[in-house]
């Protein structure tokens, strides 16, 4: 969506012309292959310019926090699906559930014998083992894919994976996003010091405790209301689960509201029609995001898609962001409702707006 702004910047240019600006703009985007055999789409695009890509699109997002040094493994604790209907008008968001409880596949690679367990833990069976951060990073999303697959049977057309270092320098390129702080929120990874400057904290799960506010200093704390929000500022927001009612549900819906953020400011006038901005919005997602097209070039995406622009982001809720709780040997875990079960065979079946015509209690307020 980012990268289409060049497009939409230059809307009134020849194909050839544009073709050749949108792919020196991604070319410094990583791609490798991410989404496991049996969770790859046929591709499909339109023969011959293959410049149009055809039918409904399931791409498949996923965000870790994973940091130089950092030996703490990497689960996907963001999973999002992206449904395009065949129209090519709309673009739908789910989020999954980090803790739904799921058969996760063996996988050989790294010597994982197969189990039940958290979603976001498949991630994570795929990353562990020697290989460069790469080799790792695309062994885990292709074991979460596969999860994914067996348990929806979705087979996705593209994918992208991030972690939050990442996302927050496009952020940053934005210059920031407005968002709706809906509820207060107390952060357990920024502070601010006696001058108000912000600075990092720790946080132990365990006693649920924040470490290391400096002295005179204390915990960011996000108040209700509107506002504008620094990259790292709007990010903390959106990662924050404990505190608040319905944790993760709560964290969903507002991961689910700073990406329709980012898709608003970046297809804002103030950033299509400054290519300079443009330019460094793509690079820094071109460094923070690896991508899996299917050998697709990203340009056939970007005009397949320049419509969903023109149509706000539909943000669905999953459970209708309630709790499906399951206790098991005292860890806690999410189960998926029938209903939203059939939200994603829907987006696997192509019939997503059908669907959510039929279910308008599965989206999600704007700013809530």
């Amino acid at each position: 969506m980012i990268a289409g702004c060049v497009l939409l910047a230059m809307s009134g240019a020849a194909y050839a012309v544009t073709r050749v600006a949108i792919d020196k703009a991604t070319s410094n985007i990583t791609q490798t292959t991410l989404l496991a055999d049996d969770a790859r789409a046929p591709r499909r695009t339109s023969a011959p310019s293959g410049k149009k890509i055809d039918g409904a699109l399931n791409l498949l997002l996923a965000g870790i926090d994973v940091r130089p040094g950092w030996d703490a493994g990497a689960r996907s604790d963001t999973i999002m699906i992206v449904h395009i209907p065949a129209t090519h008008d709309q673009a739908y968001l789910i989020s999954i559930p980090r803790d739904w409880r799921v058969p996760i596949p063996a996988n050989p690679e790294t010597d994982y014998p197969g189990g039940t367990d958290k979603i976001n833990a498949a991630f994570e069976f795929g990353y562990r083992g020697d290989g460069t951060e790469l080799e790792k990073r695309a062994r885990g999303f292709k074991l979460l894919a596969k999860t994914l697959h067996a348990q929806t049977g979705l087979t996705f057309n593209g994918a992208a994976l991030i972690d939050f270092q990442g996302f927050q320098s496009v952020i940053r390129e934005l210059g920031g996003v407005d968002m709706c702080v809906d509820q207060r929120a107390s952060s357990i990874h920024l502070a601010y010091d006696r001058n108000g400057k912000i600075v990092p904290i720790k946080f132990d799960e365990a006693s649920h405790r924040v470490f290391d506010v400096p002295p005179g200093g204390k915990v960011v704390v996000h108040e209700i209301g509107c506002r504008s929000m620094s990259a790292e500022l709007a990010l903390d927001y959106a990662r924050i689960r404990y505190g608040l009612p319905k944790t993760d549900y709560d964290r969903q819906r507002h991961q689910q509201q700073l990406i329709r953020a980012i898709v608003t400011k970046a297809t804002s006038a103030g950033v299509v029609t400054d290519l300079g901005k443009i330019n460094r919005v793509v690079t820094a997602a071109g460094k923070a995001f690896i991508l899996d097209t299917q050998g697709v070039p990203i340009v056939d995406f970007i005009f397949t898609l320049k419509g969903v622009a023109a149509n706000d982001l539909v943000v669905l809720k999953t459970n209708q962001g309630n709790f499906a709780e399951v206790k098991i040997n005292g860890i806690s875990y999410q189960r998926l409702t029938e209903e939203s079960l059939e939200m994603l065979h829907a987006a696997r079946d192509g019939e997503l707006p059908s669907f959510v015509a039929a279910h308008p209690e599965m989206v999600a307020p704007k700013n809530g």
